[in-house]
């Protein structure tokens, strides 16, 4: 049985780079410890604009923290490579990864040079589990590196707070060890 709890949170006040209707979220909202970013994210809006120009915005329903290089279940723990290079980098930019040969993971880095910390989004309106949110996505390895504050393809803009969030366990990190599995670091509503 997954541990739960509730918890509140309050609005991160940042500043908003203002682009017409647009509210994307500023560097600084990522800057920021992957426990205040993971949380604050839901009901955030992430968006896509697709290959054929269109433009599809997805609330964003559920996420887990990653913490860097002490957390066992981060892939920044086994030290810096190819693979986790941009997770030792600033805040705000994509780390997308390959899992079963077949669905690309989205994560959003956070933190400032190598904090090494990420969120990685595992539900999105209509779609759960993140081997469905990057295949609704259509990601591929090209995202890897994205800049989410520049992008034209792929960003985050402001939205209603989310004040009652969902805690559990993070899903599938049983390799990680007792202490680290357990943390309540997964996020939903």
């Amino acid at each position: 049985m997954t541990s739960r709890k509730n918890i509140r949170i309050d609005s991160f006040s940042s500043s908003l780079e203002k682009s017409g209707e647009t509210s994307r979220l500023s560097l600084g909202f990522f800057y920021r410890d992957v426990l205040d970013v993971a949380p604050e994210l839901l009901g955030k809006n992430l968006v896509r604009q697709f290959d054929d120009g269109r433009i599809v915005k997805y609330r964003i329903t559920e996420t887990e923290a990653y913490r860097g290089i002490e957390d066992r279940a981060c892939h920044a723990s086994k030290g810096r490579t190819a693979r986790t290079e941009v997770m030792f980098q600033d805040g705000g930019t994509v780390y997308v990864y390959l899992i079963y040969g077949q669905y690309w993971m989205l994560n959003f880095v956070t933190g400032r040079e190598v904090d090494a910390s990420a969120v990685l989004i595992r539900g999105i309106d209509g779609f759960s589990g993140p081997g469905r949110v990057g295949r609704e996505l259509l990601l591929d390895r090209s995202f890897y590196g994205e800049n989410l504050i520049t992008s034209p393809r792929i960003w985050v803009e402001d939205a209603a707070i989310i004040a009652e969030i969902q805690t559990s366990k993070r899903i599938g990190i049983d390799y990680a060890g007792d202490d680290w599995a357990g943390k309540l670091w997964r996020f939903y509503f």
